[in-house]
């Protein structure tokens, strides 16, 4: 391929890519003042920056390279050095980020690089205005990725592969930048025809030799033997990913109105959940888990998952346990919870002073107290005065909500405000020495409550801090 025709490709690519960016998101504003390369030195990469410098130059936008210094090999200073010199050259503002590796021996050094590196390139637009991120992924990294996801079972989420523009709140650590891929319809060959052509510089990483890391393994030992055999195979595995991409937006289109009917409130309905066939609940509840940044759990977990919750008995108290929260059951209804690394009965009672304030933290207990003005409250004065006590329940509790109501236990009030049994036990209680003023979850006791003309005040409890 010709460097004009390249230029030329590129030129179209970043222009439908742009309009379709500003489609999914308004923080790219017309004229897409600053854009940025993720930078690494490499041949794709190299490629990249020089035509995003050409396209940037003629069109007054400005141009940043960002690269990410990993610490990994000992050649990683040497690629720092020649990208600040090279974006000098051509006249790119550079800038870099070192990251440390989270977890490279649970996630595997390959899986922690990455994460670090989006998360950091993310910090760096979000502090130079960036709003759009440039990727320099090609036809033949597309390949991969689909042959990839194959191999591990994917579904259709997995074999969509890599689009050429979207939004990766959770990759790149917030709703901007927009992520884009000018180079996916551009095959390998075609940039090292570009870069030798053009004369650009680029380092090699020797890691990228490596067949321990199961992209390279591909790339080297299989890819050929595909090509010899199939050629122009990454055009059609491209194709497929478009595909894929396809029926992934039909997915989610569904999933989207199906939970909006299944919706009640934070929870889902098991009645309108059974109305649907497998397949769909399934599909629910992986969109249900993706918009509450849930990871999305294997196949043969989600059936069982589905068989517990459908087949429970109604008075089941069901907890299904995953990697990032707890799927709970209670009265017909599906939650969603937190797991928390509270254990209530290890956390003693806590006695505090109020001092005016308007609200109260206690990391501990795992939320803030909210002291609020009300006409039919405690009064202030005589709150002021107390020795306060917050913690949890002890059994046998007892309170009073109104003057003209009996006295109950607590379990008897939590029934009544269908408070679900795991929230019970992390609800705390304000109380004196002598008497509970507030239980979280069912309200005020009445004993102190009353109106008039002095300043009173009620309690609200709010979880997290």
């Amino acid at each position: 391929m010709m460097a004009v025709s390249l230029t030329d490709g590129f030129e179209r690519a970043l222009g439908e890519i742009l309009t379709r960016v500003r489609a999914l998101t308004d923080t790219i504003s017309t004229d897409v003042p600053a854009i940025a390369v993720a930078y690494s030195g490499g041949l794709d990469s190299s490629v990249l920056l020089h035509l995003a410098q050409e396209y940037a130059s003629t069109r007054g936008i400005t141009l940043f390279a960002f690269h990410i210094h990993h610490g990994i090999s000992p050649n990683a200073d040497h690629w720092l050095t020649h990208c600040q010199n090279e974006s000098g050259r051509l006249g790119v503002t550079f800038d870099s980020r070192r990251i440390n590796l989270k977890n490279p021996e649970k996630n595997g050094t390959e899986e922690a690089a990455r994460k670090g590196r989006y998360a950091a390139l993310g910090d760096l637009c979000r502090g130079r205005r960036v709003s759009l991120l440039l990727t320099a992924h090609h036809q033949d990294d597309q390949a991969e990725t689909v042959l990839l996801q194959l191999l591990r079972g994917s579904g259709v989420a997995g074999l969509s592969g890599m689009d050429t523009a979207n939004l990766a709140p959770d990759l790149l650590g917030g709703t901007t930048p927009a992520m884009a891929r000018p180079l996916l319809t551009l095959s390998r060959k075609d940039l090292e025809n570009f870069a030798v052509e053009a004369a650009i510089p680029y380092v090699d990483d020797e890691s990228n030799l490596d067949p321990r890391y199961a992209r390279n393994a591909l790339r080297h030992n299989v890819m050929p033997i595909l090509a010899q055999a199939f050629p122009g195979f990454q055009e059609r595995f491209a194709r497929t990913a478009q595909h894929a991409q396809s029926a992934q937006r039909l997915l989610i289109e569904l999933a989207s109105q199906d939970l909006a009917i299944c919706l009640d409130g934070d929870c889902i309905g098991l009645s309108k959940l059974r109305e649907l066939s497998p397949d769909r609940i399934d599909n629910l509840l992986r969109y249900w888990f993706g918009s509450r940044g849930v990871r999305m759990p294997s196949t043969a977990w989600l059936s069982e998952m589905r068989t517990q919750l459908l087949d429970a008995k109604s008075d089941a108290q069901l907890c299904v346990t995953h990697a990032d929260c707890h799927i709970r059951r209670h009265r017909d209804r599906v939650f969603l919870t937190p797991r928390l690394a509270l254990d209530p009965e290890a956390i003693a009672p806590q006695i505090f002073r109020w001092k005016g304030e308007s609200q109260i933290q206690f990391p501990l207990f795992d939320g803030v107290l909210h002291i609020e003005a009300a006409e039919d409250g405690i009064a202030t004065d005589w709150l002021q005065e107390q020795d306060l006590i917050i913690r949890f329940r002890e059994g046998g509790e007892r309170m009073k909500l109104a003057s003209n109501r009996p006295t109950k236990a607590l379990k008897y009030h939590y029934q009544a405000l269908d408070v679900p049994a795991w929230e019970r036990t992390r609800l705390p209680i304000i109380a004196t020495t002598s008497q509970i003023l507030f239980a979280a979850g069912i309200g005020m006791d009445c004993h102190q409550l009353g109106t008039g003309t002095v300043a009173r005040v009620r309690f609200r409890w709010q979880h997290g801090n």
